[in-house]
């Protein structure tokens, strides 16, 4: 402990001993005795008064000593107090006092009584040590270093003053590095160099704030409210520690309570500009997001579409909010058949936010109308993994499916057809393509393109075989493998055409009709 080892270590001012019977102080004589008497008492009396009230403080002042001892420093603080109210101008009384106080982490109120020990006695230079301890402990180093200095100069080879000499020139370093960091926004950088200053200034509730605070602009909320609440619980009033407990909630998009507390900071501090910036962007992004959500409700997609883009642009900093914003306009614009930007949208959410199952969800339905079946099986097993739900259970299997699905002949495309085309729809369709790729229809054409529309010609047959089936449409609609099925699936494709067409089987060129 260096310094505050000093009164335990039988180093206090005016030979600090500590006995079992000075734990019995000698009798109590009431300063109001002397009151009693005129000016006109013999002054030998009152040297005789002076002597005894010395005797009787150096008397608590040795109590104050053994309950120092046997680390009970609550009674020392007792004592001490006890021996300044009858010697108030005894510097080591302050000096022990002070000594105690800072084992009680009561810094501030150490600082005070050091200052006037020194006030006291100049020469005191345990006084000073304390002063500049105290100064250190509460994170003013530049004032540590004055007090350090007057140590020095009269004790040079003073071990303890150089190391904390050499804490102070530190703390001052790692002030300038966060200083710069902030302004380059390496909060990361900030909250290191904050943690190193701490070591040596462990009261200063400037830099845990301001540690806080890069905790939180980090995303580390927990962190920085914790740190914040430890020091709201030492002093309810600190205006910074109430701002960043306003900036955790408003990140963490509990807007209103977020609001509380700036406000509360606002009345603590008015001239406290964060809060103040704070306090105005959580307002207009809560008053801009619920504007768009009232547009959605009301089927004004468009107007919702530019509300939620305008909220986007009050506070990049604000990942969590920003987030559900991307997300709600990716809804509205699948809503818009805007899906590409919808996916977009989502993708922008969970880069912000990679826990927002809603982006994830929002994204994969997205890739589902778009046909993108991958993309949408991956982002349903993401959720999941995540949430075991039977919803997402099902999600998952329907992609699963239609990525199966999507593998195969898509026999709809084939005809030109959707997939709730009526049976007369895909006779149609059938008509149209079977006449369109016909061998006979292409015979003054290359080999290639022959050969190509040949097997154009062969996929319309098997799709309209298929389609025309009610069972294997069935089969085929539900993702079944109809090779893999006990269903006959040979077929000649001229026969096909000829059976629909209604001309003789005996040849692709015995048809009623001619070619166009």
């Amino acid at each position: 402990m260096g310094i505050l080892r000093t009164v335990a270590e039988g180093g206090a001012e005016g030979g600090m001993k500590a006995s079992h019977a000075s734990l019995h102080p000698p009798p109590l004589y009431s300063k109001m005795a002397t009151v009693d008497y005129d000016s006109s008492v013999d002054p030998e009396m009152d040297l005789t008064s002076d002597e005894e009230l010395e005797r009787e403080a150096e008397g608590f002042k040795e109590q104050g000593n053994a309950y120092y001892v046997k680390k009970d420093y609550a009674e020392a603080f007792n004592f001490y107090t006890k021996a300044i109210d009858l010697c108030p101008k005894n510097a080591s009384y302050y000096g022990n006092r002070a000594a105690t106080l800072m084992m009680l982490s009561r810094y501030r109120e150490a600082l005070e009584d050091s200052q006037q020990a020194v006030r006291l006695d100049d020469s005191f230079m345990k006084g000073h040590m304390r002063e500049g301890k105290c100064h250190l402990l509460l994170g003013n180093a530049m004032a540590a270093i004055r007090c350090l200095q007057k140590v020095l100069e009269r004790e040079p080879d003073n071990s303890q003053a150089q190391q904390e000499m050499k804490n102070a020139e530190s703390i001052l370093e790692y002030e300038r590095m966060a200083e710069i960091s902030f302004e380059k926004r390496d909060f990361r950088m900030v909250v290191f160099c904050m943690d190193r200053v701490l070591d040596s200034a462990s009261a200063c509730h400037r830099f845990k704030v301001l540690k806080a605070e890069c905790l939180a602009l980090l995303g580390r909320y927990p962190e920085a409210q914790s740190v914040a609440s430890d020091i709201l619980r030492m002093d309810s009033t600190n205006g910074d520690a109430l701002y960043v407990r306003g900036l955790c909630l408003y990140y963490e998009d509990c807007i209103d309570k977020a609001v509380q507390f700036f406000v509360q900071a606002l009345r603590m501090a008015p001239d406290h500009e964060k809060a103040r910036l704070a306090c105005r962007n959580a307002k207009a992004l809560k008053a801009k997001k619920e504007e768009g959500n009232k547009a959605f409700k009301e089927g004004s997609y468009e107007e919702a579409y530019e509300l939620y883009t305008e909220a986007l642009t009050i506070d990049p900093n604000n990942i969590k909010t920003n987030a559900k914003l991307y997300c709600n306009r990716a809804t509205v614009g699948s809503k818009l058949n805007k899906l590409e930007q919808a996916i977009e949208d989502c993708t922008k959410a969970i880069k912000l936010d990679e826990t927002y199952i809603k982006a994830y969800l929002r994204r994969a339905q997205c890739y589902m109308d778009t046909e993108q079946y991958e993309e949408a099986v991956r982002d349903y097993e993401k959720v999941y993994q995540t949430e075991k739900t039977k919803e997402h259970k099902n999600l998952l299997k329907n992609a699963q499916l239609e990525l199966k699905k999507s593998k195969r002949k898509d026999y709809y495309k084939v005809l030109g057809v959707d997939k709730n085309a009526t049976e007369d729809e895909i006779k149609k369709a059938y008509r149209k393509r079977a006449l369109m790729h016909h061998p006979d229809r292409h015979s003054g054409a290359s080999a290639e393109v022959q050969k190509e529309e040949e097997k154009k010609f062969k996929e319309v047959g098997e799709a309209f075989t298929v389609l025309s089936d009610p069972k294997k449409k069935t089969r085929y609609d539900s993702g079944h493998d109809l090779e893999d099925d006990d269903m006959n699936m040979d077929f000649d494709a001229n026969n096909i055409f000829k059976a629909f067409f209604g001309g003789p089987a005996s040849g692709p060129g015995n048809f009623f009709f001619q070619f166009g």
